[in-house]
């Protein structure tokens, strides 16, 4: 059963950098895509980027582009979200997901926060 684990979640201060991983239970190669969302508090969960598991193209949602960037290691089912630059307005929950051919999975999701 496909499982998606995140970590590296914590506090940092403004301008800090974070990274998140996510890891996946099984191989990902015959999946579409894996990205994130986040959830501030009393908000929606908006989408953050996602990369294509086939070539590695990725997209960002315009409030991140220029400071975070997604990687992913198909050896290690493993994606990651490099965060620099860090805002306030970044504090939230950060899930992770995968789009497969029979729908989209996802994380526990971790939180990060983003305050002096």
């Amino acid at each position: 059963q496909l499982q998606l684990v995140e970590s590296g979640g914590g506090l940092v201060q403004p301008g800090g950098s974070l990274r998140l991983s996510c890891a996946a239970s099984t191989g990902t190669s015959d999946y579409y895509s894996i990205g994130w969302f986040r959830q501030a508090p009393w908000q929606e969960r908006v989408g953050v980027g996602c990369i294509s598991i086939k070539d590695g193209s990725a997209y960002y949602a315009n409030s991140v582009k220029g400071r975070f960037t997604i990687s992913r290691d198909i050896a290690k089912n493993t994606v990651y979200l490099q965060m620099n630059d860090l805002k306030p307005e970044d504090t939230a929950i950060y899930y992770c997901y995968i789009n497969t051919p029979w729908g989209i999975a996802w994380g526990q999701g971790t939180q990060v926060t983003v305050s002096s």
